[in-house]
């Protein structure tokens, strides 16, 4: 064998071990990128579910009311749960006389949680003002404020996390946003609303929005 020979040989063997190397490398990436994807995943869950734990408590420590600026979006997936929560702390704080005030956007898909809260206690309004559509906020007792951020810019956008700041001075600013905030709809008028604009019937939308359609016939009739 001629050293030619061997070093195209060593070429070749050297050849392949690169490639199987590349190989190695490009299946570590991929799986590198998704081990990655999954702990993004986790710590947004994580993040979120704190977020609705901070509202919990917040909402559990109050005294006379609690207001809102909210999304009121068809909860889905791991927000059933915390949705549930929510609903159960509402009717813990309607017995004990704390008036718990919420506005949401005016869009149909948002009557469920209106329905699920009215049930509850809480007292929903909707509105087509700016700030309903741009600001996720609640105050509690006039005193406490979570403000909760999406993950990117856009009204439809899911709460990412939030933040709780003990402010007098904002709380006043974000209630007088809220009361000033036009054209405000409770619950049952919105449903008449949304009944003229679209010809739907009671049941038409407890079907389509995944409301119990005895009860909204109950809460229509007070």
């Amino acid at each position: 064998m001629t050293i030619e020979i061997g070093l195209l040989l060593l070429e070749s063997v050297l050849l392949v071990a690169t490639i199987i190397l590349l190989v190695y490398s490009i299946r570590e990436g991929k799986q590198r990128d998704n081990l990655l994807m999954e702990m993004g995943k986790a710590t947004k869950i994580l993040t979120r579910q704190e977020y609705f734990l901070m509202v919990i408590d917040s909402m559990m420590g109050a005294k006379e009311e609690i207001v809102g600026c909210i999304t009121g979006r068809i909860p889905g997936g791991e927000d059933r749960q915390m949705t549930r929560d929510i609903i159960a702390t509402i009717e813990n704080l309607s017995k004990n006389k704390v008036r718990v005030k919420y506005l949401l956007p005016k869009f149909p898909d948002r009557l469920h949680i209106g329905y699920l809260y009215t049930k509850a206690g809480a007292e929903i309004f909707y509105s087509s003002c700016l700030m309903v559509h741009n600001m996720r906020f609640i105050i509690v007792d006039e005193r406490i404020i979570i403000i909760g951020i999406p993950e990117i810019v856009g009204e439809t956008e899911a709460t990412k996390k939030g933040y709780r700041i003990p402010s007098e001075g904002l709380a006043m600013v974000l209630r007088n946003y809220f009361n000033t905030c036009e054209k405000q709809t409770n619950f049952t008028d919105y449903i008449k609303e949304v009944m003229n604009q679209t010809g739907a019937t009671l049941q038409h939308l407890a079907r389509e929005y995944k409301i119990d359609e005895q009860e909204l016939i109950r809460l229509m009739e007070k």
